[in-house]
């Protein structure tokens, strides 16, 4: 009896213990190694909550625009060269822009509705003279203004290229002919017919023509000449070039008409040629030879079309 007793008191302290440890507000100690209530379920439920709300339409998108927004925008080419250049003044009229075509310059030949007199005299001539004194050739035989220098008008109709020549020489000698009339004091003409064709060309071809002007054997009243040079293929004297002289050792003056079919070629306003007039010198009475040249450009050289100057037809 006395150990039923002992059995029963051991089972009430047991359930005594039993029922102080459920009492309310009594929480026994979390054991590290167990999840704590954050790291439940029931908080995992929580956090997929979370991520469901936000692709809800919330003010959460915003931030979206704002990023792309905030994107700075690709930079604008700057306008090119090309993109202003119709805000460029328009160009020059044509006679001032095609001065450049030709480094040695650029000259008007007038339209003359009467043709001038051909006796070596000036007084008709109303267009401007140019001047010839640079000299091209002969350096070492020149010996200054009176021993050679010159001017020259030009003009046209539409038969004739006409051309005035005033020469200063202290001695007028032409003895030579044909062939050989460049060795005497003569006249040179250059002169390019086909212009902007071959602009860039550095030799003479079968449109380019030198003509050289004999203002008269022995003396400036003697036999007149003109003798075309080139092309080679139309060499030889032409006589139907219309020469007039005067003066003399000192000064002289020659008048020259060029036909236009010598050249091939139909005038017209606007027109444009290359060309260059030059004078050529010989002092040595018993002998034929050039011994110097003047020309109103700079560089001119016969076999260099390029070192000629610009010709436009004015009506």
């Amino acid at each position: 009896m006395k150990r039923m007793l002992s059995i029963g008191s051991a089972l009430l302290m047991l359930l005594l213990v039993a029922l102080a440890c459920n009492l309310p507000g009594r929480q026994p100690a979390a054991t590290p190694a167990e999840p704590t209530p954050n790291r439940t379920m029931t908080a995992l439920f929580e956090l997929v909550q979370t991520q469901v709300v936000i692709p809800s339409p919330l003010p959460s998108a915003t931030p979206q625009v704002v990023i792309n927004t905030d994107t700075p925008p690709a930079p604008t080419p700057l306008p090119t060269s090309t993109a202003v250049q119709p805000t460029l003044p328009p160009p020059s009229p044509t006679v001032t822009s095609t001065a450049a075509l030709r480094a040695a310059g650029s000259y008007v030949a007038p339209f003359l509705s009467e043709a001038p007199k051909l006796d070596g005299v000036w007084d008709e001539w109303k267009t401007t003279a140019y001047p010839m004194k640079l000299v091209v050739f002969g350096k070492e035989n020149h010996t200054g203004k009176e021993d050679l220098e010159g001017s020259f008008r030009i003009g046209w109709d539409n038969t004739y290229l006409y051309l005035a020549v005033k020469v200063i020489d202290d001695q007028y000698v032409q003895n030579a002919s044909g062939i050989d009339l460049y060795k005497g004091d003569t006249i040179e003409l250059l002169f390019d017919v086909d212009l902007l064709g071959d602009l860039n060309s550095r030799e003479l071809n079968a449109d380019d023509y030198q003509l050289v002007i004999s203002p008269g054997k022995g003396s400036v009243s003697g036999d007149k000449e003109a003798y075309l040079y080139y092309p080679t293929g139309k060499a030889g004297t032409k006589s139907e070039v219309k020469i007039a002289s005067e003066g003399g050792s000192g000064l002289y003056r020659i008048e020259v008409a060029i036909p236009w079919s010598l050249f091939g070629i139909t005038p017209g306003d606007g027109q444009r040629y290359g060309f260059a007039v030059s004078v050529s010198d010989n002092d040595k009475e018993g002998e034929n030879v050039q011994q110097s040249m003047v020309s109103m450009v700079p560089n001119r050289r016969l076999t260099d079309p390029t070192t000629w100057a610009l010709l436009t037809l004015r009506r």
